[in-house]
């Protein structure tokens, strides 16, 4: 008997836990250039992708998406990235689907395969030059036999549109997540609206994903569920913040943060923030819950911990790790071991150690016009 399919498994009301943010670990590491943010390390690092599945599927996650993203040609072939045109789509899409899918066969996991927003669609290009680019990562996946599709990373609802229609090709089932907050997207349509046209242009699961931290990301998806109630529309939900608390960032989300990309490591949430992200995503009726970028494996591992008793299981990495710092009950320190409880840690306020620092930042909040984005482009 083969896997239980996403779709199954949602649809019998089970939590599906995502993985993390790819782009951003393995740019920590040192095999993603931070600029392009594109995944040629697929190829020139697997061992190292392939590790950090395996962490993700070891912390208990069930998806296991290929490192795929921004890897379209056109942004592929930006200027000066020359490693990334080396490789091309196929290259790149292929060997991302082949890592996947070994770590996959460890565990009870399903294969995804993810597009992105395009540089032809933010250039004015046009549906069918975007949706041409969707389709040769399209035609990997299925070639690859992933288990299914994620349209992820996208800023303008009608790219996604075009994005959905293009998955919906596959036959495959079809994920959608915007990165967007509660004001919307960067066309001034509402986060209402879009959950509302992404569910009525096919997509199987919608959301937001990346972007915003999870207590903004929650607020989006508030907004989402309730608009699809009252547009009579049945969807799963699926929800992948950053790790990074933005209370401060404005529409565009973190990207328009000073600290963005190098600075921001004071923002990133804990462990425990973590099981609460979980539960108030479980309450609000989401069952595909995961992470973006800043989200590490003890992240995940901690949704799941905090979910454990609805999905039955804890992952394999808890063997390391007791519940609410149980465990620093081994301290030799009297003052550790006072810690190694749950009051203490949902109640402690971090200090971020920056003598002198705002506990808040001023975004920049450009304007990038259509006009800009094109001239951008051709440039290149």
């Amino acid at each position: 008997m083969g896997k239980r399919g996403l779709l199954a498994r949602l649809d019998a009301d089970e939590v599906v836990v995502g993985d993390g943010g790819f782009i951003f670990a393995l740019e920590k590491r040192g095999y993603v250039k931070a600029g392009p943010w594109t995944p040629e390390a697929v190829v020139e690092f697997p061992d190292a992708v392939q590790q950090l599945h395996r962490e993700f599927l070891r912390a208990g996650s069930d998806i296991m998406q290929a490192f795929t993203y921004y890897a379209s040609e056109d942004k592929l072939s930006n200027r000066g990235n020359e490693a990334a045109k080396l490789h091309g789509v196929a290259g790149i899409n292929n060997a991302a689907c082949k890592i996947a899918h070994e770590v996959a066969a460890e565990g009870d996991c399903l294969v995804a395969g993810g597009i992105s927003q395009t540089p032809s669609y933010l250039s004015g290009a046009g549906k069918a030059a975007t949706q041409a680019q969707f389709q040769k990562q399209i035609d990997c996946f299925v070639e690859n036999k992933v288990d299914f599709l994620v349209a992820e990373y996208f800023e303008h609802i009608e790219e996604m549109e075009w994005a959905i229609e293009s998955l919906k090709g596959s036959g495959l089932p079809v994920c959608s997540t915007m990165c967007i907050g509660p004001e919307g997207d960067l066309s001034d349509v509402s986060a209402e609206e879009c959950a509302v046209r992404m569910a009525k242009a096919g997509a199987d699961v919608l959301g937001v994903n990346c972007h915003f931290g999870p207590v903004v990301a929650l607020q989006t998806m508030e907004k989402m569920r309730d608009a699809l109630k009252r547009a009579v529309l049945k969807k799963h939900l699926m929800l992948q913040p950053i790790a990074f608390k933005t209370p401060d960032a404005k529409k565009q989300g973190f990207i328009d943060l000073p600290e963005f990309p190098f600075g921001l490591e004071p923002r990133v949430s804990t462990r425990w923030d973590m099981h609460t992200y979980a539960r108030k995503a479980y309450e609000l009726g989401i069952r595909y819950i995961g992470g973006c970028c800043g989200f590490e494996p003890y992240h995940i591992r901690a949704v799941c911990e905090e979910l454990s008793e609805e999905r039955g299981k804890k992952p394999a990495g808890s063997d390391k790790h007791d519940m609410w710092g149980a465990g620093l009950e081994l301290h030799t320190k009297p003052w550790v071991r006072a810690r190694a409880n749950k009051e203490y840690w949902q109640n402690l306020k971090p200090a971020s150690g920056r003598p002198c620092c705002p506990s808040m930042s001023v975004p920049d909040e450009w304007d990038m016009t259509s006009e800009m984005l094109k001239q951008e482009f051709d440039e290149k």
